[in-house]
């Protein structure tokens, strides 16, 4: 069969190599960069079929064509082979990260768990290697996995998932527009969860035969989660960045038939509602992907009930890594509004400092003020 694939920054590369070892007949096209082969070429070749992610805007020239177009995700699913006998694939404009530690932490068994801050070997939390979550990168995942023999599969994947899982999440119903701003960003990705046997969604989506709903299952009061045959306590349940992950896993575990308990132990992941103390200078490190207004200012009051003697000093922007749904610079500044930070330190795409660089400066203005430090940087780690 004759592929084009479109898009070789965002997965188009890891799938063209899937599909020339199937051997079919490939041909892959950057149609950011300009390199390599070029539009009007493939335009002048005959295909039998396009992929092409679901970002892409539709107005893309070689989009109007009568070739069967399906999207990476898709694709990922019919390429994808050999796999573990649980797989679970995790979605959502936020949450998602940390809703795939919390289900990886439920299995006592060996598995994979492929997330934005890398790609683990379970139960010792093994590092294997980083990649994006494209949906071609699952791809790689599943081969980790059957690599390891493992039982179980968790896979973060952007815009949607691939199909492949015994269980499709949702973790947010949270919208926003992609494709040039042509596409609801939810819709995708409820139109690729309809090919999963189970699916979990928040309330307020759609429902279809084999979805759950998280709330009909579990329910939190305070620092307490509750389902029909339990509970458990985490303090972690009290901040809205790790209560709806963690309620959304508990729910996950309940489908899959593990012991929700599990999660009592969960704790904060680096960049995620993470407290420490650096030189004797205490950090909270929200700097994430999923960095938000609403975020930064739950961050920014459980620094406070932590230090409440202490001043904040705010490392908040967008660094150029960030994903598509950016902090807007609107919210970045009613969010320093809103904290009144002692100091603030800036990072943006395009100028000041990096965010390696910013908690350096960090550091040193809490000695000099006797202050705390807030990381609310909106990036890929």
């Amino acid at each position: 069969m004759k592929v084009l694939v479109l898009d070789t920054i965002h997965g188009g590369t890891i799938l063209a190599e899937a599909l020339l070892r199937n051997g079919d007949d490939v041909d892959a096209l950057d149609v950011y960069r300009g390199v390599g082969l070029t539009p009007e070429e493939a335009a002048s070749r005959r295909y039998d079929l396009i992929t092409s992610p679901v970002h892409l805007d539709p107005a893309y020239p070689l989009l109007n064509t009568t070739t069967p177009v399906i999207s990476h995700h898709e694709m990922t699913r019919r390429l994808a082979g050999g796999l573990p006998p649980t797989v679970i694939e995790v979605t959502g404009a936020r949450g998602k990260t940390t809703t795939s530690f919390a289900v990886a932490s439920l299995f006592t068994t060996k598995g994979v768990l492929h997330t934005s801050r890398g790609t683990y070997l379970y139960p010792e939390e093994t590092f294997l290697w980083k990649k994006s979550i494209t949906p071609a990168s699952v791809l790689l995942a599943a081969g980790g996995a059957k690599t390891h023999h493992a039982e179980w599969l968790v896979a973060e994947v952007s815009a949607g998932v691939t199909g492949i899982g015994t269980l499709g999440i949702l973790t947010s119903a949270d919208d926003y527009l992609i494709a040039a701003g042509k596409k609801s960003a939810l819709a995708a990705k409820l139109e690729s969860l309809a090919k999963c046997k189970t699916v979990l969604v928040p309330r307020g989506v759609p429902l279809q035969d084999g979805w759950h709903v998280i709330d009909d299952l579990v329910s939190v009061e305070g620092d307490v989660l509750f389902w029909a045959g339990g509970s458990f306590k985490n303090p972690l349940l009290e901040l809205a960045g790790y209560r709806e992950p963690l309620k959304c896993a508990a729910a996950a575990g309940l489908l899959l038939g593990l012991d929700p308990a599990r999660l009592a132990g969960f704790t904060a992941i680096e960049g995620r509602m993470q407290y420490y103390l650096e030189d004797g200078v205490p950090f909270l490190d929200n700097a994430n992907s999923g960095t938000t207004k609403a975020t930064t200012l739950d961050a920014a009051a459980y620094l406070r009930r932590l230090v409440p003697d202490k001043e904040i000093v705010l490392v908040i922007g967008e660094e150029h890594k960030a994903v598509c749904d950016g902090f807007q610079s609107d919210a970045i500044r009613q969010t320093i509004e809103e904290i009144s930070p002692i100091q603030t330190i800036s990072v943006s795409k395009t100028s000041g400092l990096n965010f390696a660089a910013s908690k350096a400066q960090a550091l040193s203005l809490a000695k000099e003020h006797n202050a705390a430090v807030l990381l609310a940087v909106k990036t890929w780690r």
